[in-house]
């Protein structure tokens, strides 16, 4: 299979999760015999921060605006697939090109779902558009649930299936690394996370001074006031995730506000640091026990005390060792690679029901 994507970045891991997860699932999706062509829009703050620039699973190539495009206008037509990304610039206009030059299977891969339903609930169109969805003949969405009917129903989209995002098994396990932090958080800044990032740890590192933490992702305002125990990592390229994982006795998870009230939308931080055996804390959002089981492969926690409670629990490696298992058995790049095989090739054959915007 021929397949192009044009994505928001595979080059640079820099303030978003959507490189890790283009990479797990294009290097798992290359192992099965396919070829793919990226298209990345070069843009400064990510040319600055390239930690992949030429990565060995598939030809990355980058323009500069909308123009820069038509160079590749051929293979996009002769593609057997084309996935055109969230937040990708100009994603509209993206995808109507799209739509218009390709001959295969056209979807579109968000990443970033109940935040594209809300931005379309308000009117805000910055990188899809009502119209557009149904001129994909695949919608690929990183929530699972009933988000899929709301795609379907009130958008129009022919197919709406789950991608969850995944991990790369061979990059992400147990490194042996010494155990440096009590409990690790990483992720970018969000304000919405933000609260509950306050709760589940800093608030416990105030009240736990002789245990270690640690921060690491950029972007966070200057005027946090960090416990003394609390270290700053600014920014932590993806080949250091596994040795932080595996140098953290716990580690926490935080959801955004939006992905909490659709449920069903598991991080890829969540899966990478299952794979490397580290026990998770986590919030607590609908579907999550469907993909760990609270208590034995994951830990909720609504609070200081059950943090505290979490970090003083002997069962730690246990639940870590099965999130582990869970996760290698169900949630690798090569499980969603397989998915996505399966769902470009139901598309192929489904009499034409895309209506072109």
């Amino acid at each position: 299979m021929k397949l192009v994507v044009l994505g928001l970045s595979l080059s640079s891991s820099w303030g978003n999760g959507h490189a890790t997860t283009f990479r797990a699932l294009l290097k798992a999706f290359a192992a099965r015999g396919h070829d793919i062509l990226f298209l990345e829009r070069d843009v400064p703050w990510y040319a600055s921060h390239r930690d992949l620039p030429d990565p060995a699973f598939c030809r990355l190539a980058y323009y500069a605006d909308l123009a820069g495009l038509e160079p590749y206008r051929g293979a996009i037509a002769a593609a057997d697939a084309v996935i055109v990304g969230s937040y990708v610039p100009e994603g509209v206009a993206v995808a109507g090109l799209v739509q218009a030059w390709a001959g295969g299977v056209t979807a579109f891969y968000d990443i970033d779902t109940p935040v594209t339903l809300a931005k379309l609930a308000r009117g805000d169109h910055e990188y899809l558009s009502p119209a557009a969805i149904p001129g994909f003949d695949l919608y690929l969405s990183f929530t699972g649930g009933p988000t899929l009917a709301r795609i379907e129903r009130d958008y129009g989209s022919p197919a709406a299936r789950a991608l969850y995002c995944s991990v790369d098994s061979d990059a992400y396990r147990p490194t042996g690394a010494p155990k440096r932090w009590d409990l690790s958080y990483l992720g970018t800044y969000s304000p919405d996370r933000q609260p509950v990032l306050e709760r589940l740890l800093i608030a416990p590192a105030r009240a736990l001074p002789a245990m270690r933490f640690v921060v690491a992702g950029p972007q966070y305002p200057a005027d946090i006031a960090w416990p003394a125990n609390v270290e700053r990592i600014e920014h932590l390229p993806p080949a250091d995730h596994p040795d932080f994982y595996s140098a953290s006795r716990w580690t926490l998870n935080v959801t955004r506000a939006d992905m909490v009230a659709a449920g069903w939308s598991p991080s890829v931080r969540l899966f990478e640091a299952a794979a490397c055996g580290t026990p998770i804390l986590s919030d607590r959002w609908p579907g999550l026990n469907e993909l760990l089981a609270p208590g034995t492969e994951i830990v909720l926690a609504d609070d200081g005390d059950a943090v505290a409670a979490a970090l003083a629990d002997p069962a730690a490696d246990a639940i870590g060792a099965a999130a582990r298992a869970r996760v290698l058995a169900a949630h690798t790049a090569a499980h969603r690679a397989a998915e996505l095989d399966g769902y470009i090739n139901e598309a192929s054959q489904r009499p034409g029901q895309r209506v072109t915007a």
